[in-house]
């Protein structure tokens, strides 16, 4: 049995290709640059060029691509786009043609002049992550199951906060079902307002597996368990640094205890240290969040957890997790199967034995395989 697992993110997509039949830790593993990242270089490219641009496709992860589109404009050359394209910079189009995008259908995309540069959009390409792994011998023909990882804002209603929106959706969702594999979701699944899974299952219209698709950061804690050190210890205080996000969650004998969800970039050290520390002993508020800017918290068991115990405070995971070096929390940064990077591929994976339970007898054996590790943690508990 193989699963094909993808973690896409703002700088990088992370592949773990899955064979029950190999131990874990011989899986094959591509460390791609993102989606995202790769248009930004096409749009600059473009911008260098001082040629016109028309991107089409589907919704995909904003950001660096958001940004080179803005410069482009900038510097006084078209930008055409298709609704559906156009809606990775903003659910609002009145707001993108505001920025200066011309909308256009997909035929008056296809009957622009050969000279304006066309540029796909989408998160997941199977095509191309299958022809990179033909290079090598390897081929993507009997897949069990493929699973992909983005994040997901969610589709937010006119006069609504998206921070705020995100933020309920996550309540909601522990509230029904309180484990990580709860934001994760078969392709016939998802929910209708979470519109960047909808545009990851059209982009897999075709290949010939179930597809199942998980938030980014729920789906890196999760692989983060699966190190032994960190599945040992309940209660827990674990932090997914991403580039753009940083999720926390508190964990314990029960399930997941309370979270929060902030702006990467708009902490420091001590900042997060304080939240963190909060959301320990019970006393973060929503408001202390939102109010400065990230998306909130929640805190379903306010009994303080003593930090100061056992042989770390706080478990990290991400791809910014440095910025916890020196904190005064004594982290220890997670390392699942010898291997940081593909930590939300072993959430994937995990996930997929959770949405698919026809598959979850090979991947459980699998996962369990951990050195020291004798269950595998599908609730988080």
């Amino acid at each position: 049995m193989r699963v094909l697992t993808v973690d896409i993110g703002t700088g990088t997509q992370d592949i773990f290709l899955y064979d029950s039949r190999l131990d874990i830790e011989n899986g094959y593993k591509l460390i791609l640059p993102s989606p995202t990242m790769m248009v930004r270089r096409r749009v600059q490219a473009c911008t260098q060029r001082r040629e016109a641009i028309a991107l089409y496709g589907v919704m995909m992860g904003g950001g660096p691509s958001h940004w080179a589109v803005e410069d482009h404009l900038r510097a006084g050359y078209p930008v055409y786009a298709t609704p559906a394209a156009a809606r990775s910079f903003n659910d609002d189009l009145e707001a993108i043609r505001q920025m200066g995008i011309q909308l256009l259908s997909e035929d008056e995309i296809k009957a622009l002049p050969p000279m304006v540069q066309r540029i796909e959009l989408k998160d997941f390409d199977f095509r191309a992550i299958e022809q990179a792994f033909r290079l090598f011998g390897v081929d993507l023909n009997d897949l069990s199951a493929v699973a992909v990882a983005v994040f997901d804002h969610g589709d937010a209603p006119p006069q609504v906060s998206d921070r705020q929106f995100r933020f309920d959706y996550l309540d909601q969702r522990l509230r029904a079902t309180n484990r990580l594999s709860a934001f994760a979701y078969l392709s016939d699944q998802i929910p209708a307002i979470l519109t960047r899974l909808q545009a990851v299952a059209a982009s897999a219209a075709g290949v010939d597996a179930p597809l199942v698709v998980m938030d980014t950061a729920p789906a890196a804690v999760l692989g983060a368990l699966f190190d032994p050190i960190v599945a040992e210890r309940r209660p827990l205080l674990i932090a997914n640094v991403g580039n753009f996000h940083t999720l926390a969650f508190r964990l314990g004998e029960q399930g997941i205890e309370g979270l929060f969800e902030h702006h990467t970039g708009l902490l420091d050290l001590v900042k997060l240290d304080s939240l963190l520390v909060r959301l320990a002993d019970g006393s973060l508020r929503h408001a202390d969040v939102f109010d400065d800017m990230g998306h909130g918290a929640l805190v379903y068991n306010g009994q303080p957890i003593d930090l100061s115990q056992g042989d770390f405070g706080v478990a990290v995971t991400g791809p910014r997790r440095k910025m916890m070096k020196a904190s005064t929390l004594r982290p220890y940064f997670a390392a699942p199967f010898g291997d940081m990077m593909i930590t939300g591929c072993f959430g994937l994976l995990a996930a997929v034995g959770d949405c698919l339970p026809q598959l979850a007898e090979p991947i459980q054996e699998s996962l369990r395989a951990a050195p020291d590790r004798d269950v595998a943690p599908w609730d988080a508990s």
